[in-house]
């Protein structure tokens, strides 16, 4: 690997940690100007069914505030990044843990999801930006229903 391979990677790398770093500490901004180019291509079948979308990098990121603001914490980690560039464009993989926690009456406070990311990356003015995400579940614990209490009580509240 050549020494602008090299930095590539690790800045590819970098910028998918951010996601989930920037996702945690619920920073909103910083994960839109940092992280994700205008438009990203999700893919969250595997989880929720459906179909994989389009979205403005803005309304991802306002799903996913609603979707986690009202838990107590979260905790999304990534590791074995293998990562392949040609030119702009990149393809990163990653395997993740994300731990979502939400003391509540109604089961158990946390669930905990592992499966793998890929992302696709396109570098603009030198930095890489995220403009793919597909997540792939492959195994779960705990209670998935704290992610959707919030919303349910906001419906019947």
């Amino acid at each position: 690997m050549t020494g602008s391979g090299l930095v590539d990677r690790l800045d590819i790398v970098d910028v998918c940690t951010r996601m989930c770093w920037h996702t945690d500490k619920r920073e909103w901004e910083q994960l839109r100007s940092a992280v994700f180019a205008e438009k990203v291509l999700v893919d969250y079948t595997s989880l929720n069914g459906g179909e994989p979308a389009e979205l403005a990098a803005d309304d991802l990121i306002a799903a996913w505030r609603g979707l986690l603001s009202e838990l107590t914490a979260t905790q999304h980690l990534l590791t074995n990044h293998l990562v392949r560039t040609d030119g702009d464009t990149a393809v990163a993989t990653a395997d993740f843990q994300a731990t979502h926690l939400l003391p509540n009456a109604l089961g158990g406070p946390m669930w905990t999801l592992g499966g793998h990311y890929r992302f696709t990356l396109r570098r603009s003015a030198a930095e890489w930006r995220i403009d793919g995400l597909t997540m792939t579940a492959v195994w779960a614990e705990g209670n998935r229903q704290i992610l959707e209490r919030p919303s349910m009580e906001r419906k019947n509240g």
